[in-house]
């Protein structure tokens, strides 16, 4: 089995998240991301925060764990950064989301099956979010959100993903703070095996009005 892309789910979370978020300054970047997970009906959404951060994303995750009948899970390192989320989801109509709160080897150890990762790269440990990530035998997409300013020089896929991770394909995005996405294949097949016709996908950043168009 392998991820499969379902279109109509994406553009539902996409308008949905849209009018959830018209007032974040994040909202680009929440769309787009809550399109993908929708898109690749991911039934297993985890994402990483921390006290202090934005929730537009967060919102936009829980938007697509919504349609894709999904789990949607952050994973905080304090009570602090649990307090401050969940009041500001709930703030925003949001109720659904699991949050888990502890060292990140503890709480990534009992999460198995990830089919979307989004963390973020202004992090000190956002390499060890993706390293320890127990992805779904069907593949995963994984996500680096603000990529321009990573707390880590020389990022490569390839590298910071555990031995023997199939990465498919990457692209980085000039979406918001930057985008920097990877799709995971699943295990025992080949990069260039039963790959289907492209999908293209075409996004507008609102702050800039700057049109992106990529393969999904």
């Amino acid at each position: 089995m392998k991820l499969v892309w379902t279109p109509d789910t994406a553009l539902k979370a996409y308008v949905c998240t849209v009018k959830t978020c018209e007032n974040f300054m994040e909202s680009s970047v929440a769309e787009l991301l809550s399109a993908m997970a929708a898109g690749w009906n991911a039934k297993l959404i985890v994402e990483s925060w921390s006290k202090g951060g934005p929730i537009a994303t967060s919102i936009g995750l829980a938007v697509a764990a919504n349609h894709t009948c999904g789990r949607h899970v952050c994973v905080v390192p304090d009570e602090g950064s649990r307090s401050e989320y969940v009041k500001k989801m709930h703030v925003a109509g949001m109720f659904e989301t699991e949050v888990l709160v502890g060292e990140v080897e503890e709480v990534m150890a009992g999460l198995a099956g990830v089919d979307f990762l989004v963390v973020d790269c202004k992090r000190r440990d956002f390499l060890m979010v993706l390293r320890l990530a127990k992805l779904s035998p069907k593949g995963a997409v994984l996500a680096c959100k603000n990529a321009f300013q990573k707390s880590v020089s020389g990022f490569r896929w390839h590298g910071a993903l555990g031995r023997g991770t199939r990465v498919v394909k990457t692209v980085f995005l000039p979406v918001g703070q930057g985008l920097d996405m990877a799709h995971i294949g699943s295990p025992g097949g080949s990069e260039g095996s039963r790959r289907g016709p492209s999908r293209w996908i075409r996004h507008i950043d609102q702050k800039s009005g700057e049109e992106h168009v990529f393969r999904g």
